[in-house]
Formats: structure tokens, sequence, C-alpha cells
């Protein structure tokens, strides 16, 4: 079993063009600290309820009055005005009366009562210049005439609602002004935490591009970059250009506009960007693609316009678009949603550069790993007119970025660099970099002062296997989960053609109870028929020696058989390993630069019955490496029995261990065309 892991790195600085912070305005809202800042808003929202509440009172409420009352006030004259709608009549006394009227019972009241019997309600009396009251039902019509024969002023809007011109502006436009500071003050926040390109309102369409001035910080060149010399190969006349334009201009030559960096992540794309810049000792403008697209539309291409004329300003400049399939994946698949501005924003970026002329003295560097999924209009000449590869480093390449990793890193006598290379194939610049770092951790938790190989063999193991997992298991679990790692080992060692096997662990890593690890002896770009062969037959040797041993199955082969069963698929539906099929693709090539496996992205390219057939291909290939798996495991059983023995004692064993324990030595080199196939020696 194999896991080879991969990192990402990123950067950040200041904004392009910005003063120092001490010399820039602020408005208060971004200058006061959150909590300060929520204080302020309560403090206004209160200080506008007491304006209202005790300098601007509103009129006083009516009071309830019983509508024999209110009759009887009217033929006494003194009733001044009032203002019905529909049965509640609202009105004012000439004269403010008194008016008795009991208050409901409390529960103090009830249980104070003598004798411990209901307490009587409370009178109370106020005295009332503006009353309410409620038309009976039987009211006769005449009360009309009656209120005009007593000088009773009938209005048709509410008396009450009168109010001072300051409380009119304040209740009118208060709220309001509060919700627009609210969302200046919510804007502003944005803005400095990067939301808005900096700049609030005013902001938005301002490119979001971090500038790194090599004066600014330590200068990144081409000896901070080891592993990926052929990638700097191609960008060395890129430099030569930004050093002297004229060398080129007299004869009539120009620097590419634009190059585009391809690689898997953790390859150093960025950091070889940065050493051109440095290298050059021009400003250099970093920018993620996702940055240039906002939920407002239009906003993505104006950002393009103000990061192209502030590399204008600055010319000679580079700019550095990182992850560049963000926006610019090919246009007309999805024009719905947040594709238009993803495809406006690549128009923009299309303008721009057909707009300068390289003579100018702007570059731009783009990375991905998709380049299968750009548009075209970004891959022809007088756009990106070069592609570099940037692959994942050889032996000699992992050598070279562990030296400078290892810089500031005391090491041991016995830190071999170039044995730590070699047992690290498949690792990215990006890996290295957290192995060496990991190492260091782990010796300074043990309170070392140098970093020996031990060191580094550790956290290679925590980085391939994962952390170790503190799991009670019984006795027979761990016998069986010893047998299982066993099967898989023993055939990596009698298996022609196997990588050896490089350690074997029955301590619970990762999501894994026990781990195989085998590494290849060296990196490996081609792979024969045989090889694929043995690799599966090695996968399925857990399960095999399960049977064998125990004669039942359990769920720790879940693993081992998704991993047979991808690498079966690929030998029949796209490297053409069936006979039974033949040399015809079915099934799309997957990303190299992502290592994954692509879907079929739509309907299948063949028929059910060739459906069929691979399904059952695949179902061979399977079923005659697990009869190889057991058949060896059978005729090594003695050997199975004693590394299971020693698995059980010391829990986790290294090569020469192994090798011990079994009697066996490594795996037989496979001979050329030679097929390890059932029933047979290989």
């Amino acid at each position: 079993m194999k896991l080879f892991g991969k990192k990402t790195q990123k950067e950040n600085n200041a904004q392009p063009g910005q003063k120092p912070a001490e010399s820039r305005k602020e408005s208060p809202w971004t200058k006061m600290p959150p909590r300060k800042t929520w204080i302020w808003f309560i403090l206004i929202l209160v200080a506008n309820f007491m304006l209202g509440k005790f300098l601007m009172p509103g009129p006083e409420k009516p009071h309830i009055v019983p509508y024999t009352l209110f009759k009887d006030q009217v033929g006494k004259y003194n009733v001044q005005a009032i203002f019905s709608r529909g049965d509640t009549i609202s009105g004012r006394f000439k004269v403010p009366i008194t008016v008795r009227y009991e208050t409901a019972k409390s529960m103090m009241d009830t249980l104070t009562a003598p004798g411990g019997g209901s307490a009587k309600p409370r009178q109370e009396s106020k005295t009332v210049s503006d009353f309410t009251t409620t038309l009976p039902s039987f009211v006769d019509q005449g009360l009309e005439a009656f209120l005009v024969d007593h000088a009773v002023e009938i209005s048709a809007k509410p008396l009450n609602e009168e109010r001072s011109t300051l409380a009119t502006i304040l209740f009118s436009f208060g709220p309001g002004l509060l919700f627009i500071a609210f969302y200046i003050w919510l804007f502003q926040r944005a803005a400095q935490q990067g939301g808005l390109g900096g700049g609030g309102l005013m902001g938005i369409g301002k490119s979001k591009a971090r500038r790194y001035d090599q004066e600014e910080g330590p200068k990144i060149t081409f000896n901070d970059v080891a592993g990926i010399d052929e990638a700097e190969n191609e960008l060395i006349e890129i430099v030569d250009f930004l050093k002297d334009p004229s060398k080129y201009t007299r004869l009539g030559g120009a620097a590419p506009k634009g190059v585009l960096l391809v690689g898997p992540p953790g390859t150093g794309k960025t950091l070889l960007a940065k050493a051109v810049a440095g290298e050059a000792g021009v400003p250099f403008f970093s920018i993620s693609a996702s940055e240039f697209v906002e939920m407002i539309v239009g906003v993505g291409a104006a950002r393009v316009r103000d990061l192209f004329s502030q590399a204008r300003d600055q010319a000679p400049a580079i700019i550095f678009i990182d992850e560049l399939d963000a926006i610019g994946r090919a246009r007309g698949q999805a024009a719905i949603g947040g594709a238009s501005e993803q495809e406006q924003t690549l128009n923009q970026i299309l303008t721009e550069m057909d707009g300068f002329s390289s003579r100018q003295g702007i570059i731009v560097l783009a990375a991905t790993n998709q380049p299968d999924v750009l548009d075209r209009a970004l891959l022809r000449p007088g756009r990106f007119d070069r592609r570099v590869v940037v692959n994942l480093p050889d032996k000699v390449g992992r050598e070279a970025i562990l030296k400078v990793h290892t810089r500031g890193v005391p090491l041991a006598n016995d830190a071999n660099l170039a044995e730590l290379a070699a047992e690290t194939p498949g690792f990215s610049g990006a890996d290295l970099k957290n192995l060496v770092n990991e190492a260091a951790l782990r010796a300074a938790r043990l309170g070392q002062n140098e970093v020996h190989f031990e060191d580094f063999m550790e956290a290679l193991e925590k980085i391939i296997l994962g952390p170790e997992r503190p799991l009670l298991l019984s006795p027979a679990d761990k016998e069986r989960i010893a047998y299982h790692e066993g099967g898989h080992a023993i055939l990596g060692l009698v298996v022609p053609g196997a990588d050896p096997v490089n350690r074997v662990t029955i301590v619970p890593r990762g999501q894994a109870l026990g781990v195989t690890y085998q590494r290849p002896d060296s990196d490996r770009y081609n792979y024969p028929e045989a090889y694929l062969r043995a690799r599966i037959i090695g996968m399925l040797g857990g399960r095999a020696a399960e049977e064998i041993v125990y004669g039942t199955k359990t769920t720790g082969a879940e693993s081992d058989i998704e991993q047979a069963s991808s690498l079966a698929r690929r030998m029949v539906t796209r490297w053409g390993m069936s006979e039974r099929l033949g040399l015809v693709q079915l099934a799309p090539r997957e990303n190299v630069f992502l290592s994954g496996m692509g879907g079929y992205g739509g309907e299948k390219p063949f028929s059910e019955e060739t459906a069929e057939t691979i399904d059952a291909e695949v179902l061979r290939i399977i079923s005659e490496s697990h009869e190889e798996a057991k058949r060896l495991l059978s005729e090594y059983r003695k050997q199975l029995d004693a590394l299971a023995e020693a698995l059980v004692a010391r829990e986790t064993l290294g090569e020469k261990e192994i090798l011990e324990a079994t009697g066996l030595p490594p795996a037989p080199a496979l001979e050329t065309g030679k097929l390890p196939l059932p029933g047979t020696d290989g």
C-alpha cells in the first residue's frame, strides 16, 4: 500500500500601492474595535428612545370612560370635540373631570384579605382631559343632532396626533439614519477585512492583488528553488528580458506576454513565479483567480482593469494569477448563475492581454493544475505563449529540495538527505518542507539539539501511515491483523517485480488497523503489465491470508479491494490490457497533475454489452490475482506464521527485521514481458 500526501502554500502581504497604515485616513467606523462599535450603536439607540420619551413626549393616552358619563358631559356642555372611528369615540373635555375607577385585584390583595376571603377591588381616581368610549349597539340615531345642539365639534381626524417639528423629524428620519450608519459601518468592516477589495463602497472594483517589493522583505531568487531545473531554465529568458529589454527589442523580438505554469499542487509554481520577480528585481503583483469574482456583477472585470492599470504604472512588472482555472474555464458551458460573471472576468483578461505590448515590460504568469479545462482563447499565441510544466521532483531533485529546507535546521551526522530522498518517492516540494518541519518538531519535543535521521523517518511514517491511535485490541484481533498485514508483506517478498516491503505495523494508524508500506527502489514513469498484476496480487494478500488461516472473511480488506478494483479497471479501460477488448479507450484520461480518476462526464462512450465485458474482464483479473495470492501464501505458510508471530510480539517491523523473521530474500526482479500468471512460479 502506498500513500502520498500533498500540501499547498500561500503567502500574503500588503495591498499594492497602499500607504503605510499610520498615514492612511480611516473613518471612525474602521478605527473602532468591534466591541466599542457595538457599544456606540446601542448608546445611539438608547439616546433616540430617551429623546422621544422624556424631552419630546407625545400626547397623553386617552382614558376610557363609560358611555353614560360621556353623554352626561355632553348634556353639561363640557365636551369640546370628538372624533369617531367605527363604534369608538375619542374626544376632549373642556374642563378636566375626576373619574373614579376600580383597579384589578393583585395576588397580594387576595392573600392579605380578612378571613382568607376574596379581596375587594381598590378604588382610585384620576383627572382626565382626553377620553375614549364605545358606542352601544342600541344607541339612537339622534346622537349627531344631540352633539351639534350642545356645541360639540365633530372632527374628521384624530385630535391627539399633533407632534412638534423636532419630534416629527426625529421619529421620521432617526431610524433611517441609524440603519444607514449601520450599513456604512458594515461595508467599512468588510473592506477592512478584504471583503470588498479595500476602500469600502468606493473600492468594490479595486484589485485585491498583493504587491511584493523585494526591498520590503527577504529576496526570493532561483537559489531558493530546487528540484525543478527544467522549469527554471524555461524562465531564465523571461528574467533576462526584464533585466535588459533592449537586448531583444533591438532585433525586433519580444518576450512572451504570458507564461502558464502547469503542475500538481505543492510543486513550487508560486515560489517559482516569485523567484522570477526576485531575479528581475521588478514589482510582483500576486492574486488568486477566485478573488476577482464577487457577488456583484461586473466587479471581476473592474478588478482586472484596475490590476493591469497598476502594473502599467509600475512597469516593468510581473502579474501572477494563481489557480487560473477558477476563472479561465471554457466559456459557453453554463452561462447561468455565477458562470456569466466568470465569463465576463475571463473576457476582460483576454482584452487586457491583447491591449498591452510585451515591450512595455509587463509579463503575466499564471499557475494551474487543471490545464485541460482552460479556455482555448487563453492558450493561443499572443496570450499565454509559453507553457512550463512543473513536475514532481525526482530523487536528485528531492535531495536538492531537502538541502534548501534544512538550511536553518541543525542536522546530526546520521541525517543522510540522499537516503531520505530515496525514501520519499512521489513527494512534492511542499510535502518535503512539511516533512522537515515535522522532524524538527519531534526533535524539539524530545529535547534534542540536532535532528537525527530517525526523526525524519518517524515524521515520514506519521505523514504516510497516519498518527497512531490508542486502541485497545484483544489478542485475537491483534493476531488476525498480524496475519492480514503479513499476507501483504509475504507477497511483497515472493512476487517477482513487487516493490520492496519497507515497514509493517499492526499499530492502528489513521483509519487503518494495520499498514504495510512498500517503497519502490527508484522513481517509476512507465508501468509494465506484470508490475500492475504484482501490485494487485499484493493488495489482495490480506484477504487471502485471512481465508487460509481462519477460513472466514472480515471487513479489513475494504481499502485493499477498492484499490485493486480501481487498478484493474484502469488496466482494462485505459491501458488496453485486455485481449477481449483490445486497444480501445473506454474511459477518459485522468488529470495527470491531480493524480485522480476522471469520470465519463455524461453518457458512457460504449454499449451495455461492452460494459458487461468490461465488468467481466475486471472480475477475471481480480479473481486470477486472488487465486494466485492464496496459492503463494499456502506455499509460504510457514513464513507467514513466523512473520505474524513476530508482529504480535513487536507490533512494528522494519525491512531488515521482516527479512530476518521470514528468512526470505527480497522479491526477485521482474523479467521483461513475463507475467506472474496463476499456477506458475512467476
